[in-house]
């Protein structure tokens, strides 16, 4: 049994998939992927790199790709990886020895970089942020179907080093996940009972405006960052514009 599995979420990421393994090996020989039926290469690049793939078919939830995962695995340790993240030398030294034989059970969170459009941010809507990914498997579960998190109850501690994200290659990949994002945000947040208002619809969006541009710096990041905080003003009107139109249907079936 392998002290530690290293999961990765995949559908099509033929492009990123070959590095991120080889980036996963550095802590384990273990790696698997839990793939939601790719179409391109990446389960036979996978596989040639030395990762195991299981099959679990998409059913627009993040969270129970995420969980499935830890049933594939025997290991004392998982660690989640994204198909489009790297692990920095210093950061899977740390890993290797946070799950040593007989270490302290904990959840690791650690600091994630992201790199998109050929720039590293280091502000505003994407900029540096901590991501816990690291628990003894059975203390473990996620929740949410996308922007989804993990429930642990153990101490949180954090690790050495950083991640780097590889996020988002051009602008059509960026519109492709805020498209998808915002569809499960509102259809999760329509069935938690969450509701809102034309009025609430802008005031969400000029508030998430302000926070990306002013609190977290993102003029900061030049123009680019800048553009970045007035997209994400976009994305969160189409959020909440999405959960609106969910609640109106909802009223007009009500009165058919």
């Amino acid at each position: 049994m392998n002290n530690l599995a290293v999961l990765i979420l995949t559908k099509n990421e033929e492009k990123n998939i070959a590095e991120t393994i080889q980036s996963a090996r550095q802590c384990t020989d273990e790696v698997i992927l839990i793939d939601s039926g790719s179409t391109d290469r990446t389960v036979e690049i996978a596989e040639k790199a030395g990762a195991r793939v299981v099959y679990r078919a998409w059913t627009n939830d993040f969270s129970a790709q995420r969980n499935f995962g830890l049933s594939a695995t025997d290991a004392t340790w998982v660690l989640y990886l994204d198909a489009d993240e790297h692990l920095t030398p210093e950061l899977a030294s740390a890993i290797r020895r946070a799950t040593e034989p007989g270490a302290e059970p904990a959840a690791y969170r650690m600091l994630r970089l992201c790199c998109a459009f050929g720039k590293t941010f280091r502000h505003g809507v994407i900029g540096p942020n901590w991501v816990t990914r690291l628990f003894p498997r059975t203390e473990v579960t996620w929740v949410n179907q996308v922007h989804e998190h993990p429930e642990c109850s153990l101490q949180e501690k954090t690790l050495p080093g950083y991640m780097e994200h590889y996020t988002y290659a051009d602008w059509r990949s960026w519109e492709r996940k805020m498209s998808l994002y915002s569809t499960l945000w509102a259809e999760n947040a329509f069935r938690q009972g969450r509701r809102t208002s034309l009025g609430g619809i802008f005031g969400h969006s000029a508030g998430s405006f302000f926070k990306m541009l002013i609190l977290k710096l993102g003029f900061l990041d030049g123009a680019l960052g800048t553009y970045l905080c007035f997209l994400n003003f976009s994305y969160t009107m189409m959020k909440y514009l999405k959960l609106h139109e969910l609640q109106r249907t909802a009223a007009n079936k009500k009165e058919a």
